[in-house]
C-alpha cells in the first residue's frame, strides 16, 4: 500500500495554471499530474525512480459489436482470428 503525505508548497501562479490546463486536458487531477513530473525529473536524475505503468487506453464507441459474446471465449477467439 502507497502512502501519501499532504504537504503544501508555493508554486508560481503562471505555472500552476499551466499545470491545472495540463491535468484538465489530459483529464488528470493536478495531483496526477504534478506526482508525474516529478517521477519524470527524477528518473531524468539518475534513473531511479519507477515511473507509473503506462496508462490503459479507453475506447470509445456504442459497445460490443452485434453478435459477440464476451462470456464465449472460444467465438471470441475465432473472431479474433478471422479475416477481415
Amino acid at each position: 500500500m502507497l502512502l501519501c503525505m499532504r504537504t503544501t508548497i508555493d508554486i508560481n501562479d503562471e505555472l500552476l495554471r499551466a499545470t491545472k490546463a495540463y491535468a484538465a486536458s489530459e483529464h488528470k487531477t493536478l495531483k496526477m499530474a504534478v506526482e508525474q513530473a516529478l517521477r519524470e525529473f527524477l528518473a531524468s536524475l539518475d534513473g531511479s525512480v519507477v515511473a507509473d505503468a503506462p496508462p490503459i487506453p479507453v475506447f470509445r464507441g456504442q459497445g460490443v459489436q452485434p453478435g459477440v459474446d464476451l462470456t464465449d471465449n472460444a467465438a471470441l477467439e475465432d473472431l479474433m482470428r478471422a479475416e477481415p
